[in-house]
């Protein structure tokens, strides 16, 4: 598995990813923001 650095590492590139203005194509950003989620749950579940 992966450590806590590494994922918050990803999470933070997808955060920016979304945000950069040529991501504007739907499916894709949409992919990303499911992606940020599950990664999201994943850190929640490793500290509970």
């Amino acid at each position: 598995m992966r450590d806590e650095a590494e994922i918050r590492e990803q999470y933070e590139f997808l955060i920016d990813e979304l945000d950069d203005e040529e991501m504007n194509h739907e499916g894709v950003r949409q992919m990303f923001t499911y992606y940020r989620r599950a990664l999201g749950w994943a850190l929640e579940e490793e500290h509970m």
